[in-house]
């Protein structure tokens, strides 16, 4: 079942790829007196939850990146009071991997990983050349608004729009003639519609929300494509405004979508609340990072006056946006919302000055500040005198291409490797002489880490994961342009495994959620999203998931029975994400083993890679058991035994034991 979500979301991306009046502001007028719903049917277990508000942030911290600093959830207290009031805030929540941003969205909407889904590797990918996530809810008859939420819009005009619209359709014309506006006009906002909702009407400009592949078929639904027809539903009265009545707009002022890094919190929120307002009662919505100075740049580093300023509007949208939506009856008795953020990530820069400022009352400056590039085929051919020809998804975890595709342990691959390994860069910031590489995966421990696809020509030959400072590309094979450099525009690194980078946070508030405030011990990750919210709705999808109902969170009312019987289901559940989990304990410290095998000899490597196999082969089965009893007991009513937990639980620590025990 899960491979039929891959090629659901394959289909998808193709076809698509606080004041009291405040609530006159962003919407082109009043907005109705009472929030329509529509014919939306949820399901959850006293009939409560009629709207679902999901929020997801670009790289928005709630831990500290400086000491001195508040993080930016504590310079956020509309939001942070909240979640903290009304509900629950998990601070031990996790990222997959890949950590970026489109791997990680699609992990916490689908609720599997990505050799699942299709996307382990984002925010693009390479290849070697030869030489339906909102389906619960449309079946459920729900209008469902996207709001620059990766891969449930359309994204690239070149291929998205003859796809959906038609090659030689006007859209198609306007994309030839004005790709500025033609972006602005159907790039990043949608709304996927019920069936026989007239939302999404040819009138409207509804086209149909094609997924051939879908099991049981997938006919009679449309959608709306684009701010050009979405705007006109949701602020019938005039322009789509942002939450402090400006007209959205990209930077060059044509009226539309403004771009992917234009979506700060008082304009996705405003499309949100629009929508919520205007029958579309289930919204996803994306929130541009605080850390940069959107469009142009440069990075701000913690407690930088600009980064300051930014959290304060997104605080002030955020208590616009609860207020407003109190005044349409939208609260927490009615509303289920979920907040969490892509990932985390590793600040590239110097100390700031002056020493001891927290930006607050003492603005933060920074004299060095900026990622570190670094050119691998330039060092490979400087330092190693190693010319082999590769390419490489640019990243701090950089996945490589060897040219030609040789086997994971063909010479050229394990030279190539080596020398990586062996690579050192003197760091322009601190002036110390850093080994860049930290650890690696092939193909043996990137099954492991759920990283390898059922397409073999998307298989990377191995993932580097580097020293967080460093960005690595692959460019000339030699250093006549510096190999080394530090880069302003950048200063915030993920996609790696360090703790500051996979490390995130979820927030959750509505019916059914316990007001349990901060809850920093529940281990979590972005597959434990999808399930949990299925469970709350009443709702089911048409595939297994790799997460787990967050029940520890929830209402003991709002649990299903079979998950509170026998005390079975919350000890299986905790072992089976520290084994399963791309950043649990078993696919880091298989990591580690990969990283001693890989930089060993010939037989060493030999040797650990069999193990590696071994262990993913008992992994695997072991995971499928689990999973198959935690999701029977949360979807079909099957309680799991104290005898079945016993075993299983018992089966996870020992597999956690023989990987410990690989470890040099």
């Amino acid at each position: 079942m899960k491979a039929n979500l891959g090629r659901k979301l394959s289909n998808l991306a193709a076809a698509l790829s606080v004041v009291a009046t405040a609530f006159a502001v962003g919407s082109g007028g009043a907005p109705p007196v009472a929030a329509s719903t529509g014919g939306c049917q949820l399901n959850s277990a006293h009939g409560q939850i009629q709207h679902v508000i999901n929020i997801q942030f670009d790289n928005t911290h709630f831990n500290r990146d400086n000491p001195n600093v508040p993080s930016d959830l504590e310079q956020m207290p509309n939001l942070l009071n909240f979640i903290e009031s009304n509900g629950t805030l998990l601070t031990n929540h996790h990222t997959p991997l890949i950590s970026h941003t489109a791997t990680d969205i699609l992990t916490s909407f689908t609720g599997v990983y990505g050799d699942n889904m299709g996307v382990p590797v984002s925010n693009s990918f390479r290849y070697f050349n030869p030489d339906g996530t909102t389906i619960p809810y449309t079946r459920a008859g729900c209008n469902v608004g996207q709001v620059a939420t990766a891969n449930t819009v359309l994204e690239n005009i070149a291929t998205d729009i003859p796809t959906v619209f038609g090659a030689g359709s006007p859209q198609a014309a306007e994309v030839a003639s004005n790709p500025g506006q033609a972006f602005a006009d159907f790039v990043g906002i949608g709304v996927h519609c019920g069936q026989g909702s007239s939302l999404c009407s040819t009138a409207n400009g509804g086209e149909p929300d094609n997924l051939p592949d879908e099991p049981g078929g997938y006919t009679g639904y449309t959608g709306l494509f684009g701010h050009k027809y979405v705007a006109p539903q949701i602020s019938p009265s005039g322009p789509m405004t942002d939450l402090d009545g400006n007209v959205i707009q990209d930077p060059q002022h044509r009226i539309g979508f403004p771009g992917f890094d234009g979506m700060a919190a008082k304009v996705s929120l405003s499309y949100v609340a629009s929508m919520q307002e205007h029958g579309i009662p289930i919204t996803y919505a994306y929130i541009s990072d605080a850390h940069d100075n959107h469009p142009t740049g440069p990075a701000y580093g913690p407690g930088q006056a600009g980064y300051v300023a930014a959290l304060k509007a997104y605080d002030t949208a955020f208590g616009k946006f609860f207020t407003r939506l109190a005044n349409d009856g939208i609260n927490k008795s009615n509303t289920l919302f979920v907040f969490t953020a892509d990932e985390g990530d590793h600040f590239v820069g110097g100390a700031p000055s002056p020493a001891g400022c927290d930006g607050v009352n003492t603005p933060c400056t920074y004299s060095q500040i900026g990622e570190i590039n670094a050119n691998l085929a330039g060092l490979l051919a400087t330092e190693r005198g190693n010319t082999t020809a590769f390419k490489v998804h640019s990243d701090d975890a950089p996945t490589v291409y060897i040219t030609g595709n040789p086997a994971r342990d063909a010479a050229v691959t394990r030279t190539l490797a080596h020398d990586m390994s062996a690579l050192t860069a003197v760091n322009p910031i601190t002036g110390n002489t850093d080994t860049i590489a930290q650890f690696f995966a092939d193909p043996v421990e990137m099954r492991i880490l759920h990283m390898v696809t059922a397409d073999p020509a998307r298989t990377p030959t191995f993932t580097l994961f580097a020293d967080p400072n460093y960005f690595l590309f692959a460019a000339a094979p030699n250093c006549n342009s510096p190999c080394v450099t530090e880069v302003p525009g950048f200063a915030w690194n993920h996609g790696d495994v360090q703790s500051d980078i996979v490390t995130t946070w979820l927030g959750m508030v509505g019916p059914g959620v316990t007001n349990l405030g901060i809850d920093n011990t529940t281990w979590s990750d972005h597959t434990d999203i999808r399930p949990t919210l299925m469970v709350l709705l009443g709702l089911k999808d048409d595939y297994s998931h790799d997460g787990r109902a967050l029940t520890e969170d929830l209402d003991g009312w709002a649990r299903p029975e079979a998950t509170r019987l026998n005390g079975g289901y919350a000890r299986l559940a905790v072992i089976y994400k520290q084994i399963d989990a791309a950043v649990g304990q078993f696919g880091l410290v298989t990591l580690m083993v990969s990283t001693d095998g890989i930089n060993g000899n010939d037989s060493l490597y030999a040797q650990k890679e069999s193990q590696l196999s071994s262990l993913n082969s008992q992994r695997d089965a072991l995971a499928a058991q689990m999973i198959a009893l935690l999701e029977g007991a949360e979807f079909n009513g099957q309680a799991i035994t104290q005898q079945q937990a016993k075993a299983l639980v018992a089966q996870g620590q020992a597999l956690l034991g023989q990987a410990n025990a690989l470890l040099s």
